[in-house]
């Protein structure tokens, strides 16, 4: 296959950065290879779609808001500007103080809402063991699959050419970028490079509402772990990380630990949620590097990398593929400086400490 640059992953980040390219002036013809066509296992597809600012790094926050405001502006993305709602009880108390004063001082959007906001949002909550809550107002949820065909279709109409089918070694006269989100570190290795980004899976399941619900959740995020965010036609969909959860690439979804885990902490939180109907469970992939920090770098001069963001790809998207272009166009980071993401940190030790990753 004859190609100027060879983008392997056609998800939403692969995607991102064929359209960045083309629309920031690359004359040459770009192809993205992507083995999973109909996207069936494409972490972007199966995503919860949470779009939120309220890290603790420069990087991640400014990335985040530029994607935002690009994200804003693709109508097709399906963006639902609820907001994002971490609660804090004793637990997380001071934790998530922590977190908003960093967070303002690093310019995201975020306040501190009381008691008695927090019900103005949600009304139904259980609160009688909270104490506050940070909530970040421009923040929300997109529809993943509706992200994907956005990027992609704007990628296309540039002129980007999508092809089924996987890239084993590199070919002549040709640049490559790694962007195969989960799979980008088994990519890597079969091209000779030690990349350090596991396939962990994320379980998320669909419900509906036990009542015609008045308004749209934010995302809300409980103490314990659990969150979850509206859907269409009177749904919401849940998700509960679980730090054991074993690598590999596992998609299905475990019932039992949704009526075990899952569905107790809901129901805690918000009562009438005993109520919930489980209409579809499925496990998507998180990207998960040492540090749950993305990599964007150049690995040589015809192999570059843009994965590993552990879970956060495709609220970062956006700036990932305009970073990504200026990389290979120029040479250097112009939009912002990106430095800190290079795979090189991993073996200098310099990992980035940014605990609201997880």
């Amino acid at each position: 296959m004859t190609a100027d640059i060879i983008i392997i992953g056609g998800g939403v980040i692969g995607s991102s950065i064929a359209f960045n390219l083309l629309q920031d002036g690359f004359k040459g013809r770009i192809v993205v290879m992507e083995r999973d066509s109909s996207y069936q296992f494409a972490s972007s597809a199966l995503a919860m779609g949470g779009i939120r600012q309220q890290f603790m790094s420069a990087i991640n926050i400014r990335m985040v808001q530029y994607s935002l405001n690009v994200i804003e502006q693709l109508h097709d993305c399906q963006f639902r500007q609820r907001g994002y709602l971490f609660l804090a009880n004793e637990s997380n108390w001071s934790r998530l103080q922590r977190r908003y004063e960093i967070q303002k001082s690093l310019d995201a959007e975020c306040a501190w809402l009381s008691v008695t906001e927090i019900r103005e949002l949600v009304p139904e909550l259980h609160c009688d063991d909270l104490r506050g809550g940070l909530f970040g107002p421009k923040d929300g949820y997109v529809d993943p699959r509706a992200t994907l065909r956005a990027f992609r279709g704007k990628a296309e109409q540039l002129g980007a050419t999508y092809v089924s089918g996987e890239v084993r070694k590199l070919e002549p006269g040709s640049i490559y970028v790694i962007a195969a989100g989960a799979y980008s570190g088994a990519v890597a290795k079969a091209l000779g490079i030690e990349v350090p980004i596991t396939p962990v899976r994320q379980q998320l399941f669909r419900c509906e509402l036990p009542r015609p619900w008045t308004y749209e959740f934010p995302v809300v995020i409980d103490p314990g772990g659990v969150h979850w965010r509206s859907s269409a036609n009177n749904e919401i969909v849940i998700a509960k990380t679980n730090p054991d959860e074993p690598p590999g690439f596992r998609f299905g979804c475990d019932l039992e630990s949704f009526h075990n885990d899952v569905l107790p902490a809901l129901v805690n939180r918000l009562p009438e949620f005993r109520d919930l109907k489980l209409v579809f469970g499925w496990g998507g992939l998180y990207e998960m590097t040492p540090d749950h920090n993305g990599i964007i770098d150049r690995i040589s001069d015809r192999l570059y990398i843009a994965a590993g963001f552990s879970g956060h790809g495709l609220m970062m998207s956006a700036a990932t593929g305009k970073l990504t272009s200026e990389l290979i166009q120029t040479g250097h980071f112009q939009t912002l400086d990106a430095s800190v993401l290079s795979l090189g940190r991993f073996a200098r030790g310099e990992l980035i400490n940014d605990e609201a990753m997880l």
